[in-house]
């Protein structure tokens, strides 16, 4: 299994990896991201077989696919998932369990991802990520400076997977006010020695094109040991592949049947692994893509073009991790929808790096971007949201966030007769609590840890956008 850069050659073997080094790499040296040269298939015997796996021993079986044996042991990666998806971590034996939403839409499900630590679905891969990286790090005797940019969970998901963890720093990037009370609380009010917060007067994008701009710079980036956790890094993709295919074996009974998966996404790394996991060979039925105001997404799969938009005409919205309108793991699925010719997602890229767009919609790859990959895609108001949480209350007693309301919204304009939809809930109510109070009428309770996390002080760096200060923090942390 080697790996190769959306925008780099198959046939240079020189710039081909191993999942260890795709690991603590983030960017390409090229400035593309980094994917298996192939896609590892999952038989019909092996669905069958992990029917009846636990939740850890399925990660296992799944992420093994994507890593050679003597470049990882097997036998150390089946501790690690061991050790990161247990009842302790995630409050359920299930790790994901399914909730039926039958009473709202008939063939409607809810995946349940936010079980753990940060109470979002970006522990699901962070709890297994901190292990990964502690491990490899251990076994080359380096240390790594983790370099981020979060809309809200990604951050705090990052901070408690490597929170005190040997020879890891984090430094993430956050849209300075526009991330909820909660999230804030969640990251900022972390004391721990190797967790740095810097909160940039703009938005995601601003923070996301910082990580970039350090991270091509090469020079800089080999001499402090960048890396990333971001849904650029492969280790998170692999990661979020199996709540997919433990979604799928939750809802079904046969391989004969079929299941769709709407999913909110503003990066696109979350809808991505569901790619990657139809493209395993899931029976994928469609992946639901949903989008809230900034619809850069959605307006892509419906049109063929892809306009990321400037920082000025990027929506504050109710749903706030996906306030965003350059989706940096988008250039992963335009390399296998463009038959993974990397010298056309270098040239497409060159011009999106510019500030441009690009128009695919005359090509015979977008014209069969449904039949091939399954994609639909639609866009969430905060009119819907709010509609979406209160009738989900009322008809079902189960409370939503936001973004899930999103899945929620856009999902059930895509239901089919005999094919369930599983709604992926990405993140508990309580982090956006003002929200929803305002669908139903109060405020989801916190637990007496979260109240008292919400007065703790809060240590964090708010700055313009200013490439050469963040380097500064990064190489004054040595």
């Amino acid at each position: 299994m080697k790996y190769i850069s959306t925008r780099g050659s198959f046939t240079n073997t020189a710039h081909k990896q191993t999942f260890s080094q795709v690991l603590l790499s983030g960017l390409a040296e090229d400035g593309g991201l980094m994917l298996p040269e192939t896609l590892p298939k999952i038989t019909e015997a092996e669905l069958t077989a992990w029917r009846t796996l636990p939740y850890h021993a399925l990660a296992f079986n799944v992420i093994a696919k994507f890593v050679d044996n003597t470049d990882l042991p097997h036998a150390d990666l089946a501790v690690m998932t061991k050790a990161a998806y247990t009842k302790e971590v995630f409050n359920t034996d299930e790790i994901t369990p399914l909730t039926s939403l039958q009473a709202l839409q008939p063939g409607l499900m809810l995946q349940h991802l936010s079980n753990g630590p940060t109470l979002a679905f970006k522990d699901m891969a962070m709890q297994l990520l901190g292990r990964l990286f502690e491990y490899e790090l251990a076994r080359q005797n380096k240390t790594l400076n983790i370099l981020g940019a979060t809309s809200g969970d990604t951050g705090s998901a990052a901070e408690y997977a490597m929170r005190g963890r040997k020879g890891i720093s984090v430094f993430m990037l956050s849209p300075a006010g526009r991330m909820s009370a909660f999230q804030r609380a969640q990251m900022y009010s972390l004391q721990d020695a190797n967790i740095h917060n810097i909160a940039v007067v703009g938005v995601f994008d601003d923070c996301q094109d910082i990580v970039k701009a350090v991270s091509n710079d090469l020079e800089f980036k080999r001499k402090h040991n960048i890396g990333t956790v971001n849904s650029i890094n492969w280790g998170r993709i692999v990661a979020q592949v199996v709540y997919y295919v433990r979604g799928y074996l939750s809802a079904t009974t046969s391989n004969s049947q079929k299941v769709s998966f709407a999913v909110p996404s503003g990066n696109f790394g979350n809808i991505l692994a569901g790619h990657i996991a139809r493209e395993m060979g899931v029976p994928i039925d469609t992946l639901i893509l949903a989008t809230n105001e900034n619809n850069v997404l959605a307006e892509f799969f419906q049109t063929g073009v892809y306009r990321p938009r400037k920082s000025a005409e990027t929506f504050e919205t109710s749903s706030p991790s996906m306030d965003i309108s350059k989706a940096s793991n988008f250039e992963r699925f335009v390399f296998h929808l463009l038959g993974c010719d990397a010298e056309r997602i270098a040239a497409l890229w060159k011009e999106v790096d510019r500030g441009g767009s690009f128009d695919l919609s005359n090509t015979p790859e977008f014209k069969s971007v449904r039949e091939r990959f399954g994609f639909v895609a639609g866009t969430s108001t905060h009119a819907n949201r709010l509609a979406t949480i209160r009738e989900t209350f009322q008809r079902t007693n189960v409370l939503i966030d936001t973004h899930t309301a999103d899945a929620v919204y856009v999902g059930r304009a895509h239901i089919k007769q005999e094919i369930p939809i599983i709604a992926l809930e990405t993140a508990l109510p309580i982090k956006f609590a003002a929200t929803v109070e305002e669908a139903v009428g109060f405020e989801p309770p916190m637990t007496d840890a979260q109240k008292a996390m919400m007065k703790l002080p809060q240590q964090v760096t708010t700055m313009g956008l200013d490439v050469n200060r963040v380097k500064a923090m990064i190489a004054a942390s040595l």
